[in-house]
């Protein structure tokens, strides 16, 4: 069994920062690309950030310059620091993991999602 756990979120004033943690769990053979997805109320999920294996990084448009996401391959986790946030930055964040189990069958995961405010 495999499980992705988010942690990080809360309530932050524009220009707080947060750091938002994905942790991946289970009985897990090797982890692939892992990306950070958002949703807002009556908003379409849209993607953040993407790492992949090898470190490659891309982000949204949206959040270039302010998000870096980053992983650590031998505790299974990748963290997503959040700084200069705006109120429009609010949303529901998930960590999404394509990766392969230690039966060598390959899946994408996501986690329960962690909430981010941002309001004065």
């Amino acid at each position: 069994q495999v499980q992705l756990v988010e942690s990080g979120g809360g309530l932050v004033q524009p220009g707080g920062s947060l750091r938002l943690s994905c942790a991946a769990s289970g009985s897990i053979f090797r982890i692939n690309a892992v990306a950070w997805y958002r949703q807002a109320p009556g908003k379409q999920r849209e993607l953040v950030a993407g790492i992949t294996t090898g470190g490659s990084t891309n982000y949204a448009d949206s959040v270039k310059g302010r998000f870096t996401i980053s992983r650590d391959n031998a505790k299974n986790t990748v963290s997503l620091q959040m700084n200069t946030l705006k109120p429009e930055d609010t949303a529901v964040y998930y960590c999404n993991a394509d990766l392969i189990d230690i039966k060598l069958r390959r899946g994408d995961y996501r986690g329960q999602g962690t909430q981010v405010t941002v309001s004065s």
